[in-house]
């Protein structure tokens, strides 16, 4: 433990988290005030009957609602704008958010929107939000982003070309509502998506130099559960125990990397996605076993206790010998969930890689990663998750 080094932890978000905790939504509005709600949700979300389900208990509160629901995968800027046009428009005063990162990120958004000036993109960055937004409810269905607790928005550009984040304790959720019952319809490979993504975000904050004893303590505490719990959730997939701790998980390490930020994968995730369009979940799983045999060297006693957590007999191997295990039980992990595919099947290629890498060392989870790279480095990475 460093005697002289200061480190800060704060979340303004508050958590409830058990089944069923949903059929308090009316009650939640309430306390917070909300006499008019915004539902936002992509379309798959309303199609799966989610929005119905959060549409009763405001019913039976007697509190109005409308449904906006103009998000893609990759959530747009001009769906925040949108969002928030009606929301002024109709008179709402409280957001609910439900879905994925998607629908999450877009609430966030236009919760912000609603009382602070200007545009989104001007917003872009850390810490340039001036004033609280509206009251926002997160209630997420997937287990892996873990925006719900995040002081992140990422949206996509698409006049650019590019993906953008607006990161601020002002984006934070009021309220994250999780009920782990609306994870059980996922699918088996959205499922394996996104609890890659939660691991990634656990894994990349636990090694990173930005980390500390809070943020620590959730990332071992999410990687067990993750370990021992996401491979159930994408074989059965109404295992409600693995589906509680996976979403439990997903939070949870999200708490950890919320004031530490993340990695290389990461880094390279951002610009992969917007103009690959792979999904994030899958752009991080295919990345992080080649970012970890980058990394070993940068902090190879915490690959190894990684190893351990992820049952690797590693008592009698050298430190080296056991860090090296934890790479290979994560590509254990990710073939056990069905993810198979390279960025070449995405259409990656060699020579488009110089943008990629250039925008990837721009990103703020360079300066943290536990090894510094060039851009060569990330050019190499990206190779090896070509093949």
């Amino acid at each position: 433990m460093q005697l002289n080094r200061v480190f800060r932890y704060e979340i303004p978000t508050v958590i409830e988290f058990g089944n069923g905790s949903i059929k308090q939504l009316g009650e939640h509005v309430k306390a917070l005030g909300g006499s008019k709600v915004l539902i936002v949700g992509d379309p798959g979300v309303v199609q799966a009957g989610v929005v119905e389900r959060l549409a009763a208990p405001l019913q039976a509160a007697g509190i109005p609602y409308l449904t906006f629901s103009e998000i893609q995968a990759d959530p747009d800027i001009e769906s925040v704008e949108k969002g928030t046009a009606v929301a002024k428009a109709e008179g709402c005063d409280l957001i609910v958010g439900v879905g994925g990162g998607s629908s999450l990120d877009t609430a966030k958004a236009i919760g912000i929107m609603m009382t602070n000036p200007g545009h989104i993109r001007d917003y872009v960055g850390i810490n340039k939000v001036t004033r609280k937004g509206a009251p926002v409810i997160a209630v997420p269905t997937t287990a892996g982003t873990g925006s719900e607790v995040t002081i992140w928005s990422v949206l996509s550009d698409r006049q650019q070309r590019v993906k953008v984040s607006v990161g601020s304790p002002y984006n934070c959720p009021t309220l994250a509502l999780c009920d782990p019952e609306l994870t059980v319809t996922l699918p088996p490979h959205v499922t394996a998506a996104t609890g890659m993504d939660a691991l990634t975000h656990a894994l990349e904050s636990y090694v990173n130099k930005a980390t500390q004893p809070i943020s620590e303590a959730m990332s071992v505490q999410a990687m067990n559960m993750i370990a021992r719990s996401l491979r159930l959730a994408v074989v059965q997939g109404d295992n409600l125990q693995a589906r509680y701790d996976m979403l439990l998980a997903s939070l949870i390490a999200a708490l950890a990397f919320n004031p530490t930020r993340l990695g290389l994968a990461h880094a390279l995730a951002m610009p992969l996605g917007a103009q690959f369009h792979i999904p994030h979940g899958v752009v991080n799983a295919i990345l992080l076993p080649e970012v970890m045999q980058f990394n070993l060297i940068g902090n190879l006693r915490k690959f190894a206790e990684i190893a351990a957590i992820f049952g690797e007999k590693v008592e009698q191997l050298s430190e080296r010998e056991a860090a090296e295990r934890a790479v290979a039980a994560v590509r254990q992990l990710k073939r056990d969930v069905g993810i198979t595919q390279t960025l070449s099947d995405y259409g990656v290629k060699e020579e488009l890689l110089d943008p990629v890498v250039e925008e990837a060392m721009l990103s703020g989870n360079v300066p943290v990663n536990p090894r510094k790279p060039t851009l060569e480095d990330l050019k190499n990475i990206c190779r090896a998750a070509m093949a």
